[in-house]
Protein backbone atom coordinates (compact mmCIF):
# COMPACT_ATOMS: atom_id res chain seq x y z
CA UNK A 1 0.00 0.00 0.00
CA UNK A 2 1.42 3.38 -1.03
CA UNK A 3 1.27 6.24 1.45
CA UNK A 4 0.46 9.70 0.16
CA UNK A 5 2.52 12.39 1.78
CA UNK A 6 0.55 15.54 2.49
CA UNK A 7 2.69 18.70 2.60
CA UNK A 8 2.69 20.10 6.11
CA UNK A 9 2.13 23.76 6.80
CA UNK A 10 4.73 25.38 9.05
CA UNK A 11 3.36 26.14 12.49
CA UNK A 12 5.72 29.11 13.06
CA UNK A 13 7.73 31.26 10.67
CA UNK A 14 10.09 34.10 11.51
CA UNK A 15 10.58 36.88 8.99
CA UNK A 16 8.55 39.22 6.83
CA UNK A 17 6.27 38.79 3.88
CA UNK A 18 7.61 40.96 1.04
CA UNK A 19 6.87 41.49 -2.65
CA UNK A 20 9.74 41.13 -5.10
CA UNK A 21 9.49 43.34 -8.19
CA UNK A 22 11.59 42.71 -11.29
CA UNK A 23 11.94 42.84 -15.04
CA UNK A 24 12.01 39.61 -17.00
CA UNK A 25 14.11 41.02 -19.85
CA UNK A 26 11.72 40.33 -22.73
CA UNK A 27 11.55 43.34 -25.03
CA UNK A 28 7.80 43.15 -25.65
CA UNK A 29 6.77 42.44 -22.05
CA UNK A 30 4.80 44.94 -19.99
CA UNK A 31 7.69 45.09 -17.51
CA UNK A 32 9.86 46.78 -20.15
CA UNK A 33 7.50 49.77 -19.86
CA UNK A 34 7.54 49.91 -16.08
CA UNK A 35 4.85 47.43 -14.96
CA UNK A 36 7.17 45.13 -13.08
CA UNK A 37 6.44 41.48 -12.32
CA UNK A 38 5.59 40.88 -8.65
CA UNK A 39 6.26 37.75 -6.62
CA UNK A 40 5.40 37.26 -2.94
CA UNK A 41 8.32 36.08 -0.82
CA UNK A 42 9.35 35.33 2.75
CA UNK A 43 12.38 37.35 3.85
CA UNK A 44 14.29 36.17 6.92
CA UNK A 45 17.80 36.38 8.32
CA UNK A 46 20.22 33.66 9.40
CA UNK A 47 23.55 34.55 11.00
CA UNK A 48 23.21 38.15 9.83
CA UNK A 49 22.50 37.26 6.20
CA UNK A 50 19.11 37.91 4.63
CA UNK A 51 17.52 34.98 2.85
CA UNK A 52 14.49 35.06 0.58
CA UNK A 53 12.10 32.27 -0.33
CA UNK A 54 9.81 32.98 -3.30
CA UNK A 55 6.25 31.88 -2.69
CA UNK A 56 3.50 30.72 -5.00
CA UNK A 57 0.45 32.95 -4.46
CA UNK A 58 -1.46 30.05 -2.87
CA UNK A 59 1.08 29.86 -0.03
CA UNK A 60 0.69 33.49 1.06
CA UNK A 61 -2.23 32.91 3.48
CA UNK A 62 -0.40 29.96 5.10
CA UNK A 63 2.79 32.01 5.51
CA UNK A 64 0.88 35.01 6.91
CA UNK A 65 -0.79 32.77 9.49
CA UNK A 66 2.54 31.17 10.52
CA UNK A 67 4.16 34.63 10.85
CA UNK A 68 1.26 35.79 13.04
CA UNK A 69 1.58 32.69 15.26
CA UNK A 70 5.31 33.40 15.66
CA UNK A 71 4.62 37.01 16.69
CA UNK A 72 2.02 35.89 19.24
CA UNK A 73 4.37 33.23 20.64
CA UNK A 74 7.17 35.80 20.91
CA UNK A 75 4.86 38.22 22.73
CA UNK A 76 3.88 35.46 25.19
CA UNK A 77 7.54 34.60 25.74
CA UNK A 78 8.38 38.27 26.39
CA UNK A 79 5.53 38.59 28.90
CA UNK A 80 6.69 35.44 30.68
CA UNK A 81 10.29 36.68 30.79
CA UNK A 82 9.24 40.07 32.17
CA UNK A 83 7.13 38.34 34.80
CA UNK A 84 10.20 36.31 35.79
CA UNK A 85 12.30 39.48 36.06
CA UNK A 86 9.70 41.12 38.29
CA UNK A 87 9.51 38.00 40.51
CA UNK A 88 13.31 37.91 40.79
CA UNK A 89 13.45 41.61 41.70
CA UNK A 90 10.77 41.14 44.41
CA UNK A 91 12.59 38.12 45.85
CA UNK A 92 15.92 39.96 45.96
CA UNK A 93 14.26 42.99 47.54
CA UNK A 94 12.75 40.76 50.28
CA UNK A 95 16.11 39.13 50.91
CA UNK A 96 17.81 42.51 51.26
CA UNK A 97 15.08 43.73 53.60
CA UNK A 98 15.36 40.55 55.72
CA UNK A 99 19.14 40.94 55.96
CA UNK A 100 18.75 44.54 57.14
CA UNK A 101 16.29 43.46 59.84
CA UNK A 102 18.75 40.88 61.20
CA UNK A 103 21.46 43.48 61.79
Amino acid sequence: MTQIQVPQSPSLLRGSLVVLKRKCGKKNCRCAEGLLHETPALSYSVDGATRIVSLPPGEVPTVKAALARYRRALERLDRTALSGIRALARRLQRQRRDRRKKR
